[in-house]
């Protein structure tokens, strides 16, 4: 097999490149961060066109069969799946099952080479089972998650430490076609232990999509304001007025006259103006429809005032009538007496202590 062109590895350098300006953009909602996206997907999806023009790969190859120099283009398919999902798009599901696809695609080429680590390999095969369920974690808790997401945390850092040194020695390493090998090598085992994590994290996202989709339409609360101006199918209202022209026909609704001029209901011809003026400065209470001295007459009328009343004048004694003045006598030492033996406040005992 006959090393790729020149071309071909230029542009997969200035795509790796964009890709990383990508993942440092301090802009990543502006006009030409999108234009970066679209140009670094069009670089990466020519790079695969290439190889596959090329047959630079082939899954009755091993991995032995694969030069040094092509070892790096096996991570295409990973690279363009990452910046597929920082894809603007009105339709979030289409863009993650686009780069759902291209991972699937760099795990199956790797697993082709028998590049997949005994663990990486079941968890392909559980994610082949059952994609839209795939999790790493092994219960759906958020104790197991925190547990597997810290455990994968540092087995990337592991990775990154690995690759970074070779990246640092990569002029040594021009040299050396065996220590370069490591360096693509190692570049693959952390791509592919992102792609597992970005496979987790990709069957979240849908779901919750999904569950989006699905949900039934959320309604205005009954105490919501805005319902309550809103008539139902009964012609039902909460308002407490009906529209300024119902008013206006006493409470009636409907029209007044039909097409041809007849009338349909009572009605008085009022001059509008004049009576929207005199209803500005009407007050917001009832006010009293009779003076208080026609009130009393009604009442009088309705046998609801007595009349003559009572005296509060008292009669001078008869001096001529001994046993009224005796009565009169015998009633006032009783009343002496009993103020005598009870005293005043005596019989309240409700504020004693």
């Amino acid at each position: 097999m006959t090393d790729q062109p020149q071309s071909l590895k230029e542009l997969f350098q200035a795509a790796k490149e964009q890709k990383l300006s990508l993942e440092t953009s301090a802009e990543p909602n502006s006009d030409a961060y999108r234009q970066q996206v679209s140009d670094t997907i069009n670089k990466l999806q020519e790079c695969q066109r290439l190889i596959s023009q090329l047959s630079l790969f082939s899954s009755n190859e091993g991995l032995e069969d694969v030069s040094t120099a092509n070892l790096q283009f096996l991570t295409v398919d990973h690279l363009l799946a990452e910046v597929v999902q920082r894809a603007s798009s009105t339709d979030r599901e289409a863009v993650l099952r686009r780069a759902l696809g291209e991972y699937e695609k760099f795990l199956t080429r790797l697993d082709d080479y028998g590049l997949l680590s005994d663990r990486d390999k079941k968890l392909f095969e559980q994610y082949t089972e059952n994609p839209a369920r795939f999790s790493l974690a092994l219960k759906n808790d958020a104790a197991n998650r925190r547990e597997v997401k810290v455990g994968r945390f540092r087995e990337e850092k592991e990775l990154k430490q690995k690759l970074e040194y070779f990246r640092q020695n990569e002029n040594r390493l021009q040299s050396d076609d065996e220590a370069t090998r490591k360096l693509y090598l190692a570049e693959i085992n952390l791509y592919t232990h992102q792609t597992f994590q970005s496979l987790d994290m990709i069957a979240q996202e849908l779901e919750m999509l999904s569950q989006m989709r699905h949900a039934p339409p959320v309604s205005a609360p009954q105490d919501d304001p805005r319902s309550r101006n809103t008539p139902d199918k009964n012609n039902y209202s909460e308002r407490l007025d009906g529209p300024l022209s119902q008013l206006l026909q006493g409470g009636r609704g409907g029209p007044l006259l039909s097409k041809s001029g007849k009338p349909l209901q009572p009605f008085t011809l009022t001059n509008k103006r004049t009576e929207l003026q005199q209803g500005v400065f009407r007050p917001g209470h009832n006010l009293p429809t009779m003076t208080i001295d026609e009130y009393l007459e009604e009442e009088r009328r309705r046998g609801g005032i007595l009349e003559g009343g009572t005296s509060n004048e008292v009669p001078e004694p008869d001096e001529d009538d001994l046993d009224k003045a005796d009565e009169e006598t015998m009633k006032a030492r009783a009343w002496d007496e009993f103020k005598e033996d009870n005293p005043r406040g005596s019989g309240n005992t409700l504020n004693r202590g």
